[in-house]
Order: C-alpha cells, then sequence, then structure tokens
C-alpha cells in the first residue's frame, strides 16, 4: 500500500503545482474588479497597460511638420477688472452654519471617493450599484485624476497622498480603446493634473511630468494636413507612422475647446508646440466667426477637414458649449496681453443675445431667461429648450461681464442662473432634468402668466395643434409637467455640474446669500435621490420622487459638482477667480497676475 500511495505522489504534486500556475494569475482583465479592502489600493490597472504585445505610442517623424511655432502672446499682462464681490467678514454664527453645510458636502464627497477606491481604484468610474466599474476614458483612471485638486480643496491629505502614488502606475502610451477623444483625455487628464500641480504651487513634479505624457500624447492627434486634430484620434495609425486626418463631422466643442489646457501647458514647460497647436485652431474660428450662417456663432458640426462652417444648427449647449465658455477665460489666462479672444466673446454674446435668449413664462412672474437653439437658418425663431449642459451661461456671462466691463449684462447673467434654479425648483424630486422645453414669454418686458398659451404650447409641441384643453390637461397630467413647462423630453439626471457652478460663480461675483440657499436646496434634493450603498448615482427621472437609480458615476460627479457645492460654502480666497481659471472641467489653472 505505502508503494502504491509514493506511485501517485508525484503525477499529484506535478498537477497541483500545474493548476496553481496557471489559475493563480488570471489573464488581463479577469480580476476580481474590487477590493474588499478600502485600505488598500484594488486591482491592478487594466491588462491593456501590462500587455508586452499591445501597441505603445512612440513619437514618431511628424508627417506634417510646424515650420514656425507660434509663441504664446509676451510683454506686461494688461490689467484685468476685479471679478469677485469684496466679502464682509463673517459672523460667528454665520461662518458655523455655512461649515456645517460645507462639511456636508465634504462627506458626500468622502462616501463616493471611499467607495471609488475600494471597488473601481485605477479604473475610470465606479458603477455606483454594482461596485463593479467601467473603462470610458481610456482605462488611464479618469476618476482618480479628476479628483486630484477635489481631494486639495477639501483637505483630504491622506488621500490625495494615495492618489499621487497610484498616478505612478498609469500608463499614457496604450490604451484599449481604437479611438482617443482628444477633448475628454484634455479636460480630465491634462486639466486634472495641471490644476492639481497649479494648487500646490508646484510642490509635486510627478504632476508636471503625468500632465507631459497627456500632453505629449495627444499632441499627436494634430499631425494632419492642416493641423487641425483628428478629435477622435485613431492613435495606432499615429504609433505606426501612418497618417491621419481630422473629421468632416467633427463636434465644435471639441475641436474650439482645447485652449485653457494647451496653454497652460506651455507657459509651465517654456515649450511653444501647445500654444501654437490650439492658436491655429483659434484663427480658423475668428476667421470663419462673420461667415457662419448665424454670424457671431459657430454650428454644432464642423468640417475640420475643409474647415468649413456649413452646418445649420446653432446652440450653446451640448457639443458647443465649451467653445463660448473658454473665450473669456483664455482671456484672463493670457493676462489679456491680446484683444483676440475679447472681439471673439464680443461678436459671440451679441449674437446670443439677439438669436439665442428667450423669457420662460412662469406662473409666479419670475424674470428668468434661457438659451435656445437654432435648428435651421431657414426660420427665425428659437427652439425654446433648456438643458442642463446649457447652465454654465450663467456664470460665463457674468464673468465676461466683469473681464470685458460689460457690466449691464450682469442681469442677463443672474436671470440665466435664476432659470436653471428655476428649472430644479419647479421638479417634484427639485432637481433639474437634463432636457426640457419652457414656454416663451411673447413679450420679455412684459409677461403675466397666460394659461392659454402655455396649453397652447403644450399641444404644439406634442403636434396635437387640433385639439383643444382637455387634450392639453391630459398632456400635463401623463407627462407630469409643471407650470411654464412643456416637454421633458429627457428626464434623467447624470450628476451635471453646470447649474451649481453659475450659482458658484455668481455667487462669488454678487456676494448675493439667496445664491447660497439655493445651491443648499439642490445639493439636500440631489443627495437625497442619488445615494447609494457605494456612492451616489445617476436616476432616470426627476419627475419622480421614487426614481429609479443608475449604475453611472461620471468623473465629473467628484471632479466638478461636489467640488463646487464645496467651493460655494468655503470661504472666497480658496480657489479665488482673480487668482485662477477654472477649466470646463472645474480644474483651476493658475492666472499670470492678479486682478486690478
Amino acid at each position: 500500500m505505502l508503494c502504491v500511495r509514493k506511485s501517485y505522489f508525484l503525477p499529484t504534486f506535478l498537477l497541483v503545482s500545474l493548476a496553481y500556475i496557471l489559475f493563480s494569475s488570471l489573464p488581463p482583465g479577469a480580476e476580481i474588479p474590487y477590493n474588499d479592502n478600502p485600505t488598500e489600493h484594488g486591482p491592478p490597472p487594466p491588462g491593456p497597460s501590462k500587455g508586452d504585445d499591445l501597441i505603445h505610442y512612440r513619437k514618431q517623424p511628424e508627417l506634417h511638420p510646424v515650420d514656425e511655432y507660434i509663441p504664446l502672446p509676451t510683454g506686461a499682462p494688461t490689467p484685468i477688472p476685479h471679478i469677485q464681490h469684496d466679502f464682509p467678514v463673517e459672523s460667528w454664527f454665520t461662518r458655523r452654519r455655512r461649515v456645517k453645510k460645507q462639511n456636508a458636502v465634504r462627506n458626500a464627497f468622502k462616501h463616493a471617493w471611499n467607495g471609488y477606491k475600494k471597488h473601481a481604484w485605477l479604473r475610470d468610474e465606479l458603477s455606483p450599484l454594482t461596485a463593479e466599474y467601467r473603462e470610458s476614458f481610456g482605462g488611464w483612471a479618469a476618476t482618480l485624476v479628476d479628483s486630484l485638486d477635489s481631494l486639495i480643496i477639501m483637505g483630504l491629505t491622506d488621500e490625495f497622498e494615495d492618489a499621487l502614488q497610484a498616478i505612478n502606475q498609469i500608463d499614457f502610451s496604450t490604451t484599449g480603446a481604437t479611438q482617443i477623444n482628444i477633448f475628454e483625455t484634455n479636460i480630465r487628464y491634462l486639466g486634472g493634473f495641471l490644476g492639481a500641480y497649479d494648487l500646490t504651487n508646484g510642490s509635486y513634479p510627478i504632476l508636471l511630468k503625468k500632465a507631459t505624457e497627456v500632453a505629449d500624447l495627444i499632441y499627436g492627434a494634430f499631425d494632419t494636413r492642416n493641423r487641425m486634430p483628428q478629435s477622435r484620434w485613431e492613435w495606432t495609425r499615429s504609433a505606426l507612422g501612418l497618417g491621419i486626418q481630422p473629421s468632416r463631422n467633427t463636434i465644435l466643442a471639441e475641436l474650439g475647446s482645447l485652449n485653457l489646457e494647451f496653454t497652460r501647458m506651455s507657459q509651465l514647460t517654456n515649450d511653444p508646440r501647445y500654444f501654437d497647436a490650439i492658436q491655429r485652431i483659434t484663427d480658423r474660428l475668428e476667421s470663419a466667426q462673420p461667415r457662419t450662417q448665424v454670424p457671431g456663432l459657430w454650428p454644432m458640426m464642423v468640417d475640420a477637414h475643409d474647415m468649413e462652417f456649413n452646418d445649420p444648427r446653432f446652440t450653446v449647449g451640448g457639443m458647443a458649449d465649451s467653445v463660448y465658455e473658454y473665450l473669456p477665460k483664455e482671456h484672463m489666462l493670457l493676462g489679456a496681453r491680446t484683444n483676440q479672444y475679447r472681439k471673439m466673446y464680443d461678436a459671440a454674446m451679441n449674437s446670443i443675445k439677439k438669436r439665442l435668449l428667450f423669457r420662460g413664462m412662469t406662473k409666479d412672474g419670475k424674470d428668468i431667461m434661457f438659451p435656445g437653439d437654432i435648428r435651421s437658418t431657414a426660420k427665425d425663431n428659437i427652439e425654446p429648450q433648456a438643458e442642463h449642459l446649457k447652465c454654465f451661461l450663467g456664470g460665463t456671462v457674468g464673468i465676461g461681464a466683469k473681464v470685458f466691463n460689460r457690466s449691464e449684462e450682469l442681469s442677463i447673467a443672474r436671470k440665466l442662473t435664476d432659470g436653471c434654479i428655476w428649472a430644479y425648483d419647479v421638479m417634484p424630486t427639485g432637481i433639474m432634468p437634463e432636457a426640457l422645453y419652457v414656454s416663451p414669454c411673447k413679450n420679455p418686458d412684459d409677461c403675466e402668466w397666460d394659461e392659454q398659451k402655455w396649453h397652447t404650447d403644450i399641444l404644439r409641441r406634442f403636434a396635437e395643434y387640433t385639439k383643444g384643453e382637455e387634450a392639453a390637461q391630459s398632456i400635463i397630467s401623463s407627462n407630469k409637467l409643471p407650470p411654464g413647462v412643456t416637454q421633458i423630453p429627457d428626464p434623467r439626471y447624470n450628476l451635471r455640474p453646470e447649474a451649481i457652478e453659475s450659482v458658484f460663480i455668481m455667487y462669488r461675483i454678487t456676494g448675493d446669500k439667496e445664491l447660497q440657499d439655493a445651491a443648499w436646496r439642490m445639493f439636500r434634493n440631489i443627495e437625497k435621490m442619488t445615494l447609494t450603498r457605494f456612492a451616489h448615482a445617476a436616476i432616470s427621472d426627476v419627475r419622480n420622487p421614487h426614481s429609479r437609480q443608475l449604475d453611472n458615476m461620471e468623473s465629473f460627479w467628484l471632479s466638478e459638482t461636489l467640488k463646487y457645492f464645496y467651493l460655494i460654502f468655503s470661504e472666497p480666497n480658496v480657489v479665488d477667480l482673480d487668482e485662477y481659471v477654472l477649466n470646463t472641467e472645474a480644474h483651476p489653472l493658475k492666472r499670470p497676475s492678479g486682478s486690478t
């Protein structure tokens, strides 16, 4: 018997050893997608960053090199008017109430951050219902990088140090994605590193090192015949030395919203390539601006291959928003050393006021405004659609009014901001939907509530022109339309920041405590509806106080939304708008000089 047992020992040992070797190290992508110990760094980076057989981006000789780089504007900066309100010293009681609200926002951030750290560390995004993860932006830990400056602002030092250690593991030379979205990579990753670097006064060189890795990577997308970037970059072609070309269907925002980050890179590194890249785009946009079908504005889609602007759709919302946002901000970041962005802003703002803005009819006569859309230039009427994405405009107009001495437009900025606050307040959940149509006033200067007009607008919106009062009432009931709202085509809330962004900016400009009160209402309603066991989730229908939650939490929840809620309850010198410019992902970039 003993001999028989010995005869099986060796093969059994070999089989067990082989099984251990085969299964103790799972293939890339097969790792368990979370770690039960929140103090540990969770799963390693996604498989694509580890595979030796994958393509890694290495700069090839340029096929369309630049003969001479456009330099940063030189000379002393021109004084820029003061933006922030001169806040008085607050009382002990006022400070106590403010800090209590600030801490509530900080705790919400910590809850979401801990959920990400425990279940999706070094991944792009946490799935807040299932505690899994998703790779949405190249697989380079988007939430981690996007949140770096939020950690600094909120004084979460230990968490920041952990994140700082982790970014060494991010390999920006490769990705499992076949295309790289240049715009998203720019605002989230490059902006994230630069914001944290500037907030810490350059104390952590690793942040500029990683920023340079990102900037050098996406700079490859500019190697085209006309030096316009291929916005959805076929990066493997460039890595193999093959040619690329810009798309004939390029989203305007993806073409014209690279200014701040690339400018800041040239300022910090003294490398002119980055500024040269975006200045060529700006010059093209400026040249086209008076020649579009709505002079002063650019259409939603651009033929970046031939630089034609023939699309008949115009908006300041999704697909266009940050182009207009960056006009006054780039002016500030350049220290007003050029008037180019002032002129472009003047032309854009004059056209926005004339062609896009309308007053919404409300039951209480509130004087609020919204930017609509132009869907066809054959019609002079605007589409009275409000979007959460458009809510940035109040803050942008407020900043433009200050830095360009257009003080008469401060009231427009406030009315736009109040319009978004109203859209929050009228919903049963206290949260604004992604998109809604509003009944426009016939006369913006004299706009009393008109029930019949509201019903007529609803019937027109639902193509029920010939039907009457009973049909309108049925539509209102079945679609849960608050007074003044004619349709809600997208009732979701995706954890978006644009409304609180403008509320924050207008508070810093005016010092009006009503804006803080509005922010607190918004925050409490959002947290109530979005809180999950692991973090916070988007919701499917803001008309339903028991709305179903959705299993996604984009990185801007931590980078923007909660940051703006925190900042509106911070002391005014925290991210002072006279010292920093916030990119469209809320990353603070240091201005070259203060205000007058």
